[in-house]
């Protein structure tokens, strides 16, 4: 593909991308995005949602552990779709069903989405899939009934945490921080 001289690949057309819910029928496109070569099959995105033993859990358990949530029919995320391939993820779901992402999060407010996670092959980043994956899911949770989206993402410099996004990415689609969620992560909501 041909490279832009700053040396960063060209922005993708990504108008053809399609977007789906991770369900019992959708699964397997998860699956098997998580598994292919540099996949996170390591974590299977259970490293904000609740687990017994997260710390010594296997890939393996951890990998069990989403699986059930999905047979449960526990929202968990979206996958998007390109020339036939599953090749994006982000995990979008109501705050309840993770464990909890910040110091001063309340609980008791009702109908709080979160975005903990995007994942997006090697050979695709760089090329706006990410910045694609918060647009569909920000349009999900408000489909599926949120009235507030809130977003953990990190500064660009950050050397951790980079998984949850970056905080200009947010900050474009008029998410506004409420705070810092460790010295890393900035809490960010976006209400409709």
């Amino acid at each position: 593909m041909p490279r832009r001289s700053s040396g960063s690949p060209e922005k993708a057309d990504w108008s053809q991308i399609r977007f789906t819910e991770v369900t019992r029928s959708t699964r397997a496109d998860f699956e098997n995005l998580f598994e292919q070569p540099g996949g996170p099959k390591y974590c299977w995105c259970m490293a904000w949602r609740h687990l017994e033993n997260r710390e010594q859990a296997s890939n393996d358990e951890r990998r069990r552990a989403m699986l059930a949530l999905i047979e449960a029919g526990t929202p968990v995320g979206i996958v998007a779709h390109a020339e036939g391939k599953t090749v994006g993820w982000c995990s979008v779901a109501p705050r309840e069903t993770y464990r909890k992402l910040s110091q001063e999060q309340d609980d008791s407010e009702a109908g709080v989405w979160s975005i903990v996670c995007f994942y997006v092959p090697r050979a695709s980043r760089g090329r706006g899939l990410a910045s694609a994956l918060l647009d569909a899911a920000i349009d999900h949770a408000f489909a599926k009934g949120a009235r507030t989206i809130e977003a953990y993402p990190v500064d660009q410099a950050s050397p951790s945490y980079r998984f949850m996004g970056f905080r200009e990415m947010f900050v474009a689609r008029g998410f506004h921080e409420i705070g810092m969620a460790g010295s890393r992560r900035h809490v960010m909501r976006l209400e409709r």
